[in-house]
C-alpha cells in the first residue's frame, strides 16, 4: 500500500469500550489524519476483563499483518498491554512510532498488577528506532497524570505530551496524536 501508513489502534478495557468509548477516539484520529493513513481498530477479546494472557496474542497477530513503518497506539489499559507485549516480544516489522494514550503505568508507583507489571528497563526493550509518544490528559481521573511521569522514567526516549483540561478519553480529540504520527498535519 504505497503512500498509506498503517496505524494499529488498541482499545482500552471495560464493557462496551470498543463500540461506546474508544470508537470516538478512532473516529477523531481518522478524521485528523485523512485518507493517507489506514487506521486498524480490532476488537480485543473479553474487553470487559482485559488480561495480558488474552490480549497480547491478539495484539501480536494484528502486528504480524502490519507493513514496515507502521504506528502502534493503545488507549488506557490497551496501551499498557501493548507496551508490555512490545517489550516482551518485538514485532518482526520496523515500527515508526509507539503511542500511549492515557495508559496507566502498572508497577512501582503506579497501579498494582502482577500479570503485566512493566519492567524498569522498558525503554531498552522496545523496538529500536521507533519514536515513543506518551499522551496524558491533566484532568484524567482514571489514570492520574503522574502515570505519564512514570513512563518517562522507564522510557527515557519518550516524548511526553501533558494535555491541560483533557480527561481519560482526551475529550475524544486526538488532534495532537495525529500531529505526532504525521507531523505534516496542521
Amino acid at each position: 500500500m504505497t503512500g498509506t501508513q498503517q496505524i494499529l489502534f488498541i482499545q482500552g478495557g471495560g464493557a462496551g469500550a470498543h463500540d461506546e468509548w474508544d470508537d470516538k477516539l478512532v473516529d477523531s484520529l481518522r478524521r485528523e489524519l485523512g485518507g493517507e493513513h489506514e487506521v486498524r481498530y480490532p476488537r480485543m477479546p473479553d474487553e470487559g476483563d482485559p488480561s495480558y494472557a488474552r490480549w497480547s496474542p491478539a495484539i501480536r497477530r494484528e502486528m504480524a499483518d502490519l507493513a514496515d513503518g507502521a504506528v502502534v497506539a493503545g488507549h488506557s489499559v490497551g496501551g499498557t498491554i501493548l507496551i508490555r507485549a512490545l517489550a516482551d516480544q518485538p514485532p518482526e516489522r520496523r515500527l515508526a512510532a509507539i503511542v500511549l494514550i492515557a495508559a496507566p503505568f502498572v508497577g512501582q508507583g503506579g497501579w498494582p498488577g502482577d500479570e503485566f507489571e512493566l519492567p524498569g528497563d522498558l525503554g531498552t526493550r522496545l523496538p529500536p528506532g521507533a519514536r515513543v509518544h506518551v499522551f496524558h490528559g491533566l484532568a484524567d481521573e482514571t489514570a492520574l497524570p503522574l502515570h505519564a511521569d512514570l513512563y518517562a522514567r522507564v522510557i527515557p526516549q519518550a516524548q511526553v505530551h501533558r494535555l491541560p483540561g483533557r480527561d481519560h478519553q482526551l475529550n475524544n480529540d486526538l488532534s495532537e496524536v495525529a500531529k505526532a504520527i504525521s507531523p505534516d498535519k496542521t
